[in-house]
């Protein structure tokens, strides 16, 4: 309705400015500017991916999928509410943002409510985003695979309304039951992406190739949806942080997709296929009750908790077998340690029924030496074997089905410092400044370890603080001093460096949580390096003693000597909650 203002006479009112940018000495907290100022610089910038990478980011802290099953009371902000924020901010930033999300989201109700909000702004938007919603879904999907199984990558494309692409490889993992595991998003057209790819590609038993836009688009939603069950998530330096993002180039997608089914094995099915393996020259002269009894075991393996496929076999497939099996079952040591031999003899086979090549049967083969003397050990050792009888066993796996929520959720933060009596005596207390520990470690790596440490020193004085320089420097010594060999190999001392301090701002939350005012990208950065150093830092985390099944998901360094006092205090104050605390 039309008012008097100022004399003015009734009728249209003038048209009022927005601001481009919120007034400097405005009360804003420090996030909220940090916010602003990200989105800033990423509408100035001429590249499209790096405003919509921190629309997917609002998107996804806000998705229901992402929060913590174990803390139901937490207090997050929803995406409604925010979309609220930004539309009684008008400025350029907000309707940047707001523009992005109504694009973006699935919701046409919150889309509509945004349109509404946009009404009467005015501030310029690069045609890109103005015209988001006209984007269009490159009609050719790749997919490339290897012949072992263990996962999938898929490459889609959209192009924007000016012409720019951007493209998502989307890594769907089959031995952790279909997920995603991965997935990043790139400023540059699918077809060029997959000629990258496919220039890359020396390994005969690997392909790329196009495949059916619908049966990918519901392979990877319904992978999407199993991973976002599990816990704790799989996450990386993109992922999921750029699900929303990927989610939106998905729906563009045709529908009506089928996924492939897994099959459902039966016991009869099973025992056909240990009958056939028993029958062949390869497990003949294993044809005995024990033997039959642990093949049963590892044939409920491949087909209930791997890839469902008994005949697949690589080297991360022995990996996952060797941390299931003392876990799952129950057993005498005697015969529990007769299994790496039965494994070897049934790798042969089904390597030789599927046709694989015979340098990747060695490759799997040497996986299982590599992990043999550690599962003698835990058959051996701390296992449910070391208490004498079923019984005892049983009485074991009842309490765990006990256990409250709040006690499941204790018992797992506790992998962080190395059990619950840790967890249960921690302090906040800073990391002193030390000196790095030379003992133990070979004078012919010395120069090696020097020069990893020297980058990590100064990384720690550049963008970090002394107590992730000491956390560091422990890292670093007792991986330098377990594993020389490590250190003998031919490698860049920046890229070490850059892996101990990914392993310990990560291992921190300093980066990659929703938490962090750093992201990877960034830490990596300071040593010059775009990509990942994930192949680095797992070798030095084995090389250190952390148990891999820590590095499921979030990492987990299990050792307090190792976390700075902003991270234990974090942990006490979960642990607190969990208890019942204030």
């Amino acid at each position: 309705m039309s008012r008097k203002k100022d004399g003015r006479s009734r009728g249209r009112e003038p048209q009022r400015r927005h601001p481009t940018s919120p007034p400097v000495g405005q009360s804003q907290g420090a996030q909220e500017q940090k916010l602003f100022q990200s989105l800033r610089a990423a509408l100035r910038s001429s590249e499209p991916l790096d405003l919509l990478a921190i629309v997917s980011g609002f998107l996804e802290v806000t998705d229901p999928r992402s929060r913590d099953p174990f803390a139901p009371d937490e207090q997050r902000t929803s995406l409604a509410d925010l979309v609220e924020s930004f539309i009684e901010t008008p400025y350029a930033e907000t309707t940047a943002a707001l523009t992005a999300v109504r694009a973006l989201v699935p919701d046409e109700v919150l889309a509509a409510r945004i349109g509404r909000g946009l009404e009467g702004r005015r501030h310029p938007m690069p045609d890109w985003l103005s015209g988001l919603g006209r984007a269009q879904i490159d009609p050719e999907v790749w997919f490339m695979t290897h012949v072992l199984g263990d996962g999938d990558d898929y490459l889609i494309g959209v192009t924007l309304p000016s012409g720019q692409a951007l493209s998502a490889l989307v890594y769907v993992d089959h031995n952790m039951g279909t997920v995603v595991k991965d997935a990043f998003v790139v400023p540059e057209a699918v077809q060029d992406l997959a000629i990258k790819m496919g220039t890359l590609i020396d390994d005969a038993d690997q392909s790329l190739t196009r495949t059916d836009p619908a049966t990918a688009r519901a392979v990877i939603e319904t992978a999407i949806d199993s991973g976002s069950r599990l816990y704790p998530p799989l996450s990386s330096e993109s992922w999921p942080m750029c699900r929303p993002l990927v989610e939106w180039m998905l729906r563009m997608l045709p529908a009506g997709g089928v996924v492939p089914e897994r099959k459902e094995w039966t016991q009869e099915g099973t025992a056909a296929v240990a009958a056939e393996f028993f029958a062949s020259p390869f497990g003949a002269a294993l044809d005995d009750e024990e033997h039959r009894g642990l093949l049963q075991s590892v044939l409920w393996f491949c087909t209930g908790s791997a890839t469902g496929d008994p005949w697949r076999w690589s080297p991360v497939t022995v990996e996952m077998l060797v941390d299931w099996f003392p876990r799952k079952v129950i057993a005498e040591p005697a015969h529990m340690a007769k299994l790496p031999g039965l494994v070897r003899a049934y790798i042969r086979y089904c390597h030789d029924r599927d046709h694989i090549r015979g340098d990747l049967t060695e490759e799997t083969l040497a996986a299982v030496d590599r992990w043999e003397p550690e599962y003698l050990q835990r058959i051996r050792g701390d296992r449910q074997q070391a208490i004498p009888g079923l019984a005892e066993a049983i009485l074991q796996s009842e309490r765990v089905e006990h256990l409250s929520d709040e006690e499941v959720y204790l018992e797992y933060i506790a992998d962080e410092v190395g059990g619950v009596e840790t967890l249960m005596r921690l302090d906040a207390q800073p990391l002193a400044d030390e000196e790095f520990d030379w003992s133990g470690i070979g004078e012919e790596v010395r120069p090696t370890v020097q020069a990893i440490l020297d980058e990590c020193d100064a990384c720690a004085d550049a963008i970090l603080d002394v107590e992730h320089r000491t956390a560091m420097r422990r890292f670093l010594a007792t991986a330098a001093s377990n594993d020389a060999v490590l250190f003998r190999r031919k490698g860049s001392p920046v890229r070490g460096a850059a892996a101990v301090a990914w392993v310990i701002a990560t291992a921190n939350r300093t980066v990659g949580s929703y938490r962090s005012t750093m992201t990877g990208k960034d830490l990596l950065a300071h040593f010059g390096i775009t990509g990942s150093v994930s192949d680095r830092a797992h070798s030095l985390i084995r090389a250190a003693g952390i148990d891999h099944r820590l590095t499921y998901g979030s990492l987990r360094v299990g050792d307090p000597r190792l976390l700075v006092s902003r991270r234990r205090r974090e942990l006490i104050d979960e642990r607190d909650r969990a208890l019942g605390g204030d």
